[in-house]
């Protein structure tokens, strides 16, 4: 059994696949870019299993991979693979779902305090030197006091100029309630939030509990929330779901964080709603266009805007989910059992 395999991986969950097969790395799974599908096609000619993350796995290479049985892709969606061309040629492909939903769901909320206590402006400024005192500055205590920590108070202090809003109370707005929302809302539970959830597939009875409510429009959601955070899928449906009419709705001390893809978003919208100061901030660690561009508003322009790029899925224990996952479902379809991660889109 010949396993071509470009994927990321964990190296100790892999070595159960090479009791099944003769392993070749290469690509991504040797640090190496992506590969055209020219090289792919060469490289796959005479493989049984093809295994990857980001390369393209076209037609044409299924095609030419004359004695290929299987197809995985270690993420939660397989976008990259020609599923439809695998399916007519009765070819299973495995995928991930829910390997990166804890990972996405912790960075969605360390997006959201950080844009809400203002984080990352309070640690550029002391980067840049600011509110810093000199190494020789000595502080007395007058007679009777306590030594007293606080820095300054004036009108430009930290304290004043960074001041920011607090969780506990609040309500969180959901948009999608699958695996990644779910946990989003789990940890924003911890810190007292309230939940308003806006999912269609899902009824009161499965979502609603104390501190839990589902929102009966996505309007209701937009109105209510003093955070609003994404967890959807794109789909013709859910494209600029969260549209000017939906920003138009938002508290002026909201903010809206999103990690999920940014084809929901209308991404001029939100830039306008900051610029004419309509909504308290916003979080990103996906845009329109990716990479983002250098010259892009959210980092020319706000200083009330935290982004990231891309990044809600990279920990080294999404690596070992996926791994796991698909090498357990190599292991069923190897003994003809039933497989978990069988893309059925």
């Amino acid at each position: 059994m010949k396993i071509y395999f470009t994927a990321e991986y964990d190296e100790k969950e892999l070595k159960p696949l090479y009791d099944i097969g003769e392993i070749e790395l290469d690509g991504w799974a040797i640090g190496q870019p992506k590969l055209d599908e020219k090289e792919l096609m060469e490289k796959t000619a005479d493989a049984d299993m093809i295994i990857t993350s980001y390369d393209d796995i076209t037609r044409n290479v299924i095609e030419n991979a004359k004695n290929l049985k299987l197809i995985a892709c270690t993420r939660a969606t397989p976008v990259n693979i020609d599923t439809d061309y695998a399916k007519k040629k009765n070819i299973p492909v495995l995928y991930t779902p829910g390997r990166n939903s804890d990972a996405t769901a912790e960075l969605t909320i360390g997006l959201m305090i950080a844009v809400a206590r203002k984080i990352p402006m309070a640690y550029a400024a002391l980067k840049e030197g600011k509110y810093t005192g000199s190494p020789d500055a000595v502080k007395t205590t007058k007679d009777g006091l306590r030594a007293d920590v606080i820095w300054d108070m004036t009108m430009d202090s930290p304290y004043t100029v960074f001041k920011g809003t607090q969780l506990k109370g609040k309500t969180l707005g959901i948009i999608g309630y699958g695996s990644i929302g779910k946990r989003v809302g789990a940890i924003a539970r911890a810190f007292d939030m309230k939940l308003l959830i806006f999912d269609p597939y899902q009824g009161e009875l499965d979502i609603e509990k104390v501190g839990v409510k589902k929102a009966e429009s996505l309007e209701e959601l937009m109105r209510e929330s003093d955070f609003i955070t994404s967890h959807m899928k794109v789909t013709e449906e859910t494209k600029g779901i969260i549209s000017k009419e939906m920003i138009a709705l938002m508290k002026p001390t909201a903010y809206l964080i999103n990690a999920s893809r940014g084809a929901v978003l209308d991404e001029e919208a939100l830039i306008e709603a900051l610029r004419e100061k309509r909504i308290a901030g916003a979080a990103f660690d996906v845009y329109a266009k990716e990479p983002i561009v250098n010259n892009h508003p959210y980092i020319q322009e706000f200083d009330n805007v935290v982004i990231t790029p891309h990044i809600a899925g990279a920990t080294h224990e999404v690596l070992s989910n996926h791994t796991k996952q698909i090498v357990a479902d190599i292991k069923r379809f190897v003994k003809g059992e039933h497989l978990l991660y069988q893309y059925k889109g």
